[in-house]
């Protein structure tokens, strides 16, 4: 796949995957997901990889979906006319990702460089480990457009943060700050926005040092 909103790079074992829509501050796509799917697919393939970052670039994580689509069909649910319903075309974009991530036989850490609400808030929460940039802004907004949850969020979130903090933060879509999310256990720790691959990095260091990838694989997916 010829990957356009998304960057795949491996270096020392480990992939980083980078969110790569910096004029849209990441904001998500169908295109995101289906290049993200891939190279996770991709990854769990290759033997050579041992952990994987994702991270976005420039200055958001990703500002959750893009609702900004001159051709229409934001969430690709929109079928023609007298099309036979395939029930299994209709998924939630950001549901897949998370059952992707979930399933993965690699760590994966996210590294939370900027903004990163809706989408780009849920799809950290199948992943392994958060680290985030100083006053990075966070947010679980859906109530206040309208909408629920996605990505499997209101399994997920729960099991984080427990169910009380979870409760607040997704009914009253509140933006908070990447503080208070390491307050609640959602953020492993913070860093000056510079360092934070810096820091995801040597995280996926710890990880690989000592440990067996075939161990490392079988207790993600028993814990």
């Amino acid at each position: 796949m010829d990957y356009q909103d998304i960057r795949y790079n491996v270096a020392n074992h480990i992939l980083t995957l980078t969110l790569h829509r910096p004029e849209r501050m990441n904001a998500w796509t169908l295109r995101m997901k289906d290049e993200m799917l891939h190279a996770l697919a991709r990854a769990n393939a290759d033997d050579d990889i041992r952990v994987i970052v994702v991270t976005g670039e420039g200055k958001a994580f990703c500002a959750g979906m893009e609702l900004v689509r001159p051709e229409g069909n934001i969430f690709g649910y929109d079928i023609p006319q007298g099309d036979e319903l395939n029930i299994n075309e209709i998924r939630d974009s950001g549901g897949e990702l998370s059952l992707a991530l979930y399933n993965s036989n690699k760590p994966v850490i996210a590294a939370i460089n900027g903004a990163a609400v809706g989408i780009g808030i849920t799809m950290t929460l199948p992943m392994d480990f958060r680290i985030a940039a100083e006053g990075a802004k966070l947010g679980f907004v859906f109530s206040q457009r309208g909408i629920v949850p996605e990505a499997c969020s209101s399994w997920f979130l729960p099991r984080v943060v427990g169910m009380q903090q979870a409760l607040e933060w997704v009914l009253s879509g509140d933006i908070f700050t990447a503080e208070e999310g390491k307050e609640a256990g959602l953020i492993r720790s913070i860093h000056p926005k510079e360092s934070v691959l810096e820091a995801a990095y040597a995280l996926a260091e710890k990880l690989m040092r000592k440990s067996s990838p075939t161990s490392v694989a079988l207790a993600r997916k028993m814990l």
